[in-house]
């Protein structure tokens, strides 16, 4: 039976800021103190508002507010505020960029950001700005989900509920008198996923989507393949009080009512928590939004960002979504956390690392919507890799050979750590302390950047007790030195037959000549006798020469999982590693630097692990 990977979304805003205070995300920062306590009134959009009628309406645009149904007759109504070209021409028509999600509240994104008049959310200013998009003769519409902002109706996360909200939107924006019927989709992290479910939909409206750091398959944030997440209660309790934010004075009658919907309909709350509880993922609850899953065939113009080793959206069922994909593609993969593609760190660098995110973007934009063909030529996909070298391909992942590898056997005691934690203590060894369980109460912009370290000496003294012969939390094998660079890129697989019942966490580890290892992938799933295959994160990974695979298998020690040991002794028997390999001699180099972020996330992970009895062999990427 295939368990799928899981999405991981990590603790609260404080930490997320105590964690990333390096960065700086301007475009979600809460908006200045002198915007916030002006004293002049301004005006509300009960007509065309601008910059100088309302500080809060991006300059060169004019701002007003529309209500119109969802597409599934359920009596919701959806709010959006509407941004145009300042001076356009009666009867002129323009294409729309169109956000949809839950943060553009006019009260605040995620929480009261402290204005004192009405006004649209500043949550993408970074783009308006960057890109110039009223110059260029385009409309910006932020459309509120049901349940949030100015909507009505009952939150339904990522799900068929919303999914109509998506398709209303994209209808209505290509509808509209001043609209050239061309519609863009433009997000990060939730609003990236409406931008998927967009392109699920197949609407002919919708001619391009910009998604930056998505979710893939929504239960994947919420379960690794049957083990909760520790925000599997924590995110529902998130978006409850988003949706339950507060309108602010001057709001118009209209947005008031709507805003305080779960005043009088409190189940919509209770029904949100319930869906999080539901751990089958083949219950419809989930089907209904593996997104991945409702990509097949769609050809919808797609631009993704991912962070391969991001803590928050992970790259999990990435490469199905991807497969499944038809249409054309543009991406930036790398290194990097939870950030936008125009984002910078404290010190000016950009975040991701390459320069260009909004021109970029336009020429996208501008590709698709407008029929204007690009001046620049980009690569479909660029990519930065675990050296921090940029490279430019057709399509991700390029894949020249794809090996199986066996791993053969071992067994451990599902225990959480206990056991290894008992013998080093039995034999006067230091003990590393349990990791706490952080509280999980996070939405989908404020998790923590990185996971705690793993504990010292936990991985070492693991197998120094492996190698005399103790069976513990887990086992390692170790693959032969690798003779040359060889990438790993894509999905990694493993599969095993087990024997017992409880849970178990896969590691990938890049071992150094020196024994420090880096742990690059890692998955976890609840486990029953007989066949298990997983699926790990995608990445994109580079084994210089003389470095050693490293595969762990065992109980879940480290990384942030809700689970329940068994206490069982598990057998493990024919595991394989299927590898999907690439060589970077043939790299191509694009433009691009060291994301900032790699080297945070080198320091976390690295740990002591001196290689091991090597007994198999990782092949060259090259082609056979």
């Amino acid at each position: 039976m295939k368990r799928r990977r899981a999405a991981t979304w990590a603790a609260t805003f404080a930490t997320t800021l105590a964690l990333t205070a390096t960065l700086t995300h301007s475009a979600t920062a809460a908006p200045t103190t002198a915007a916030q306590s002006r004293t002049v009134q301004p005006a509300a959009a009960t007509g065309p508002v601008t910059h100088a009628e309302n500080d809060r309406v991006p300059e060169g645009s004019v701002w007003t507010q529309e209500y119109f149904p969802s597409s599934d007759r359920s009596g919701t109504e959806l709010h959006a505020d509407v941004l145009l070209p300042e001076g356009l021409a009666e009867g002129a028509k323009v294409p729309v960029i169109l956000s949809v999600g839950p943060y553009f509240a006019h009260t605040g994104q995620t929480g009261p950001e402290g204005w004192t008049h009405t006004g649209p959310s500043a949550r993408f200013q970074d783009f308006v700005e960057g890109s110039g998009l009223f110059a260029h003769g385009y409309a910006f519409v932020m459309v509120d989900l049901r349940g949030f902002g100015g909507s009505t109706g009952c939150l339904d996360w990522g799900g068929p509920g919303e999914q109509a909200d998506v398709k209303a939107a994209v209808d209505w924006a290509a509808r509209q008198p001043w609209s050239t019927g061309a519609v863009g989709m433009y997000g990060k992290s939730y609003d990236a996923v409406t931008g998927l479910i967009g392109n699920d939909l197949d609407q002919k409206a919708l001619k391009a989507v910009v998604a930056q750091e998505p979710v893939w398959d929504m239960y994947q944030y919420i379960y690794s393949n049957g083990v909760p997440r520790p925000n599997v209660t924590g995110t529902a309790d998130a978006y409850n009080s988003i949706a339950t934010l507060a309108p602010l004075a001057d709001d118009d009658p209209r947005y008031q009512a709507n805003a305080r919907w779960e005043d009088t309909h409190p189940e919509c709350l209770t029904e949100n928590s319930a869906g999080y509880r539901i751990a089958d993922q083949q219950d419809a609850h989930w089907t209904s939004r593996d997104l991945a899953k409702m990509a097949k065939g769609t050809d919808t113009p797609l631009f993704v960002t991912q962070g391969f080793v991001e803590n928050n959206t992970k790259p999990e069922e990435m490469q199905e979504y991807l497969d499944n994909h038809k249409g054309p593609e543009r991406g930036w993969l790398g290194q990097w956390d939870h950030v936008r593609g125009g984002d910078r760190v404290g010190d000016g660098r950009l975040a991701m690392g390459r320069e260009g995110w909004y021109d970029e973007t336009l020429s996208f934009y501008d590709q698709y919507l407008k029929g204007v063909k690009p001046t620049v030529r980009y690569p479909a996909y660029a990519v930065e890799d675990s050296t921090g070298a940029w490279r430019g391909q057709r399509t991700w992942p390029v894949v020249e050979r794809s090996a199986t590898l066996p791993l053969g056997g071992g067994s451990y005691v599902d225990d959480g750590g206990a056991s290894a934690r008992a013998a080093l203590a039995a034999a006067g060894e230091p003990v590393p302390e349990a990791l706490r369980q952080p509280s999980g109460d996070w939405d989908m912009e404020h998790a923590p950047a990185i996971e705690q370290a793993a504990p010292e000496g936990l991985t070492g003294n693991a197998a120094r007790l492996q190698a005399s012969g103790q069976v513990t939390s887990s086992f390692f094998v170790w693959s032969e030195p690798v003779r040359k660079a060889v990438r790993v890129t894509g999905t990694p697989q493993v599969s095993l037959t087990a024997k017992g019942a409880g849970n178990i966490m896969l590691k990938l580890y890049d071992v150094a000549p020196d024994g420090t290892a880096v742990m690059f992938d890692e998955q976890v799933s609840l486990l029953d006798s007989g066949r298990l295959t997983v699926d790990l994160k995608a990445t994109d990974w580079t084994l210089t020469a003389g470095h050693v695979l490293a595969v762990e298998i065992g109980s879940i020690q480290t990384g942030s999982w809700r689970d329940t040991p068994s206490g069982e002794t598990i057998s493990v028997k024919g595991a394989r590693l299927k590898l999907p390999l690439d060589d970077p001699a043939d790299d191509i180099a694009t433009g691009g630097a060291r994301s900032p972020y790699l080297d945070t996330y080198l320091r976390q992970y690295t740990v002591e692990l001196p290689a091991g009895r090597p007994t198999f062999t990782v092949p060259t990427g090259g082609r056979r």
